[in-house]
């Protein structure tokens, strides 16, 4: 496996294989098997202006890195990513389009990216997009690569923009009697005028909804919400607690050992179709961002035979991630003339499988 440390060696090793598949943290095990590129080295945030709410850093950076720094001023990435303690990248995470449950609240990651610098699968270096929030009109490449799973370029240097982290969180935990009362509560909530920033169902009966802002507004504005949840047994957190609950879910701690993990994109109006499909075979899982998301482990290849069949019910992709997977990997999500279009511009040679982790 090539490690390039510039975007010249970048190129160079672009230019030099027969087949890219590029590894970043290698958090997610099965889109970067038998990498041939490595983004370890390219790593660094190159610009960050805490005023401006933006930063531009290298592809390989450590998510872990750029929280740290902009916790420093106060500020946060709002699309919450997933796997930021176990070491996921930021090239890896707009390629595999990974948002987290404060999704629900702020939008995906799509939204917060403003411009991106990769080497196509010919070994050109491409701009697109650029270091303000607002641009000139053109191709916007940041929106093409941001779930491609790498196959128009290898990414090597992102910029986003940032938001103020809220004061407080209050979480909400509302156990009902049965799955149904829960995504009905979870429904309701979503359709509420609260602002709530997470808000996931479980299989359970669990509802978990967080909340965030300013300290002297929480209690009033968690009454409001417990309106909503009536027939349930809650419980309240705060303060450390609190935060470690919503990175035990990023991290996937809920996930057994020995377990594989998909994400399942999804609508809240078939959640509970979704439940009744994959609870004779699934293992654990959560429905997220207010039903708009799943996300699944399973523990041997007649469930992950099952869950295939339930996907294709269901007419959704799955995005394998953790583990074992025997359905194949997903090509980027354009498909038909489109996607033929694009991989005519950007890896015309066919490198593809530009999948970093």
């Amino acid at each position: 496996m090539i490690t390039p440390e510039t975007f010249d060696e970048l190129q160079q090793a672009v230019r030099s294989v027969d087949r890219v598949r590029v590894r970043g943290g290698g958090t997610k095990n099965v889109l970067s098997a038998d990498a041939t590129i490595s983004t370890e080295k390219l790593s660094g945030i190159l610009e960050y202006e805490p005023s401006e709410y933006t930063f531009t850093a290298l592809a390989g950076t450590p998510l872990k890195d750029i929280a740290a720094a902009l916790a420093e001023n106060g500020q946060f990435l709002p699309f919450d990513p997933p796997l930021v303690e176990a070491g996921a990248t930021l090239g890896g995470t707009v390629a595999c389009g990974l948002s987290g449950p404060g999704r629900f609240r702020y939008g995906g990651l799509r939204d917060f990216f403003l411009g991106v610098r990769m080497v196509t699968g010919d070994g050109r270096v491409v701009f697109g997009g650029g270091k303000v929030v607002k641009n000139a009109a053109g191709f916007d490449i940041p929106k093409l690569v941001v779930g491609s799973l790498g196959r128009f370029g290898v990414l090597g240097e992102l910029t986003f923009k940032v938001f103020p982290a809220p004061a407080t969180w209050t979480t909400i935990r509302a156990e009902f009697p049965d799955f149904k009362s829960a995504n009905a509560a979870m429904i309701r909530v979503a359709m509420s005028q609260e602002e709530v920033y997470c808000l996931d169902v479980e299989p359970t009966g669990a509802v978990s909804i967080r909340i965030g802002g300013l300290g002297d507004a929480q209690a009033v504005r968690t009454d409001r919400v417990r309106s909503l949840l009536d027939g349930a047994q809650v419980e309240i957190s705060t303060g450390e607690a609190e935060q470690q609950l919503w990175n035990d879910i990023r991290e996937f701690r809920w996930v057994p050992n020995g377990h594989s993990l998909i994400r399942l994109p999804l609508n809240p109006g078939q959640v509970e179709t979704a439940e009744k499909l994959l609870a004779p075979q699934a293992g654990p899982r959560r429905y997220s961002v207010g039903g708009n998301l799943a996300w699944i482990a399973w523990s041997d290849s007649a469930a992950a035979d099952s869950l295939l069949t339930a996907c294709r019910e269901l007419g959704r992709k799955p995005l394998p991630l953790i583990g074992n997977w025997s359905g194949g990997v997903p090509s980027a999500e354009a498909g038909g003339a489109f996607e033929t279009r694009l991989l005519d511009i950007f890896d015309p040679q066919r490198k593809g499988d530009l999948v970093p982790s």
